[in-house]
């Protein structure tokens, strides 16, 4: 008998969804700051057993969309309640709400098995503990319930193993050697883009697209040729720096894991373009591969 389903991970922004994520895939395959709005695309790992495959889904944390890069970021998290066989509802201690009550409607009314996940318990007690299990219990009643930390590993496991027993019977969605569904330059793309998530501030960060224009791969080496694009020129001069030591700084750290993501030697060059208003063009958000319908 072998097993297979979409398991989707929902919740508010940084509730540790891509962490768990990347605890369970084993893979760096979402990238991780401290920042709001990391994620922006829905991003599939594939983890595979002799007789089970577990096709994980990490979206965008849930918000109110005020422009529209964040309409089409919260049509990824729509699709995720439509195609789950297990819907994983991630949230962290201390909190109390989803930041959209459709969403939590459709959690609460839902025929889909639901798992219920409080994140970062290392950062708390076992007082406040319990009282936040029963608020959540209590809450969302047709979940099973489970406290854990993703970051450092308690109780990811049991977790998992608990998915697996949940998936319906049914063969492999995709091919037992793939590890996402994302091409190479999304990975590319995403590492830039986390490291300028980790080192620019206020709108910086979120006024980025990141295109990679080239990826040779050859026998040692991979040549690579990314785009940063910008909507101002103030915000190009700042992402450059002065002398262009801040670009530098983002091309030599993302070069690095890139490295060790891909196993062989990288050549990267960065360069910066100003793309106006690309946040709010739907012709510009098709060109980034959201959907913008």
């Amino acid at each position: 008998m072998h097993k297979a389903g979409f398991v989707n991970i929902i919740g508010n922004p940084n509730v540790g969804k891509s962490t768990l994520m990347n605890a369970f895939v084993g893979e760096q395959l979402s990238i991780i700051t401290s920042k709001a709005q990391t994620t922006r695309h829905r991003i599939l790992g594939i983890v595979n057993g002799d007789d089970f495959q577990v096709v994980l889904s990490d979206t965008p944390g849930i918000i109110k969309p005020a422009y529209e890069l964040q309409t089409s970021m919260m049509h990824f998290v729509k699709s995720a309640f439509e195609d789950a066989d297990i819907l994983i509802y991630m949230v962290e201690i201390g909190e109390k709400s989803l930041k959209d009550d459709a969403f939590f409607h459709k959690i609460t009314s839902t025929k889909t098995p639901v798992i219920l996940l409080i994140n970062k318990i290392d950062t708390s007690d076992q007082e406040i503990l319990e009282e936040q299990a029963e608020f959540w219990q209590k809450k969302v009643p047709n979940a099973e319930f489970y406290p854990i930390s993703a970051l450092t590993g308690f109780n990811v496991k049991n977790v998992f193993d608990r998915i697996i027993e949940l998936l319906p019977e049914s063969p492999p969605f995709y091919p037992k050697d793939q590890l996402t569904d994302k091409p190479e330059r999304f990975f590319v793309n995403e590492k830039i883009r986390e490291k300028i998530l980790m080192h620019y501030k206020k709108e910086i960060p979120y006024a980025v697209e990141v295109d990679t224009e080239e990826f040779f791969e050859e026998e040692k080496i991979i040549r690579m040729r990314s785009v940063i694009m910008v909507e101002r020129e103030t915000q190009k001069g700042i992402l450059i720096g002065h002398k262009g030591k801040a670009l530098k700084r983002v091309g030599s750290e993302a070069r690095k894991d890139l490295e060790q993501f891909f196993g062989k030697q990288v050549h990267l060059e960065l360069y910066v373009k100003v793309n106006k208003n690309w946040r709010s063009s739907a012709r510009q958000l098709k060109r980034f591969g959201y959907d913008p319908s």
